[in-house]
């Protein structure tokens, strides 16, 4: 049955999040999701005078091809699939999965070898495209967040058609504050980070690349952390789920690191001489995304939330590292949460997840 909200999110993705225009290609592949919202999609793209493409796919045939996957099997994947990467314009993606652990019996030498192998493609459709990637709502993904399915779905429309246009003031404001500050320090419970951001840009994210979106990213200079962080949201990498994550850092390395899963984030964080360094810093700052739900799309985006990532930097905010890993880790300082402060230079920027300068409050949940 058709459900108007599809056509809403279709036509927010293709005429705000990746500014179609005529005649440009666009890829869109759809993970377990129902036929209607692809067809919205197409529909959407057509409308703007583009040009669709579809791939649709399934976790199950997934893990099935992963689980047999062959060195010389990914290399002829990775190919064909770059090639095409190449002559696309711009790349949506819609991942619904019922079962978001579906690949956690891959083993993970073969999860590393085709993160590895598609790596490429990855870099190509990141770096050379205009994309956006967002969940689809599915009964797994409410258990997850402690709601029944309709609920969900409600509260997941909600999230992802807001209007990001009223976000993107503060975001400058934050943005430009992050590329004059030099030292910053992020605190609470379990938690005393040091860090330079000297020179490295800062990235603002309204909409326009993850759907749900809310978060102003930067990277630290890679040898300048020094410290702790203990990570408060549950995590999944690799369709392994993480709880209690702690990192320390001695000159920008994580020379510690325990969880409920100690001796898997180890071999994770061993993948490459890039894992045990941070690629990512961001401040989480969505207003109605405020519990964590073990999918990174949305807790990484959890107002009052900062997030520290293991592995490759972007482009856009470049320190220099390298990895196949990239694993955003997410801890939240509202006040039900234990509180935090970070501060830029010595300054008080946010205290228990509400901004304190004022050019900044636009940010905060009652605004």
């Amino acid at each position: 049955m058709h459900d108007p909200r599809f056509d809403k999110l279709a036509k927010l993705l293709v005429g705000y999040s990746i500014r179609l225009k005529r005649n440009e290609m666009v890829l869109v592949e759809a993970f377990d999701v129902p036929d209607e919202m692809t067809i919205a999609l197409i529909r959407a793209i057509q409308k703007a005078g583009a040009l669709p493409f579809v791939q649709v796919h399934h976790a199950r045939v997934n893990r099935a091809l992963a689980l047999a996957a062959s060195d010389r099997q990914l290399n002829l994947i990775a190919s064909h699939e770059l090639a095409r990467m190449k002559k696309i314009d711009a790349y949506v993606a819609l991942r619904g999965s019922n079962n978001i652990t579906e690949l956690s019996d891959v083993p993970i030498d073969r999860m590393k070898l085709m993160a590895k192998k598609m790596r490429p493609v990855q870099d190509q459709r990141v770096k050379k495209t205009k994309w956006v990637v967002l969940r689809w709502p599915t009964p797994s993904m409410a258990q997850l967040a402690g709601m029944s399915t309709e609920a969900f779905e409600d509260f997941y429309f909600d999230v992802c058609t807001l209007d990001y246009r009223k976000l993107q003031p503060g975001m400058k404001a934050l943005k430009a504050l992050m590329e004059k500050t030099d030292r910053v320090e992020v605190k609470g419970p379990g938690t005393d980070l040091r860090f330079s951001i000297k020179g490295i840009p800062a990235v603002v994210c309204g909409g326009d690349r993850n759907i749900p979106d809310g978060e102003v990213f930067t990277c630290p200079v890679k040898h300048s952390v020094q410290g702790h962080v203990t990570f408060n949201a549950p995590s999944i990498y690799q369709s392994v789920g993480f709880d209690g994550i702690r990192l320390e850092f001695r000159d920008g390395k994580i020379v510690e690191a325990t969880s409920n899963q100690t001796e898997k984030l180890n071999k994770i964080l061993d993948s490459d001489a890039g894992a045990r360094y941070i690629g990512e810093f961001s401040l989480g700052l969505n207003p109605r995304v405020l519990e964590p739900m073990r999918d990174i799309l949305f807790d990484e985006k959890i107002a009052g939330s900062f997030h520290f990532t293991p592995g490759q930097a972007y482009e856009e905010a470049d320190n220099g590292n390298r990895s196949q890993v990239h694993w955003d880790m997410v801890s939240i300082q509202r006040p039900e949460y234990g509180g935090g402060e970070v501060y830029f230079d010595g300054k008080l920027i946010r205290r228990d997840g509400e901004f304190v300068p004022k050019r900044l409050r636009s940010l905060n949940r009652n605004h």
